[in-house]
């Protein structure tokens, strides 16, 4: 039996960036790997990702400049 080590940024999966738009704005996201968070520029939101999950709330997003 072989155990592979996840990681967060083996977790999300970038193809679902597709199907995936901005709650706030329906403009596309962009993946940013290193905060693990899926970016808005139009709305200037970040969401994070928590677990592989994307977390697509306003409350929960991070204000960018």
């Amino acid at each position: 039996m072989t155990t592979e080590k996840t990681t967060d940024d083996t977790r999300f999966d970038r193809r679902m960036l597709e199907a995936l738009v901005c709650p706030l704005t329906h403009a596309p996201l962009t993946y940013d790997a290193d905060r693990q968070e899926l970016v808005s520029r139009a709305a200037h939101l970040a969401f994070p990702i928590r677990n592989g999950i994307p977390i697509l709330l306003i409350d929960e997003a991070r204000q960018i400049d």
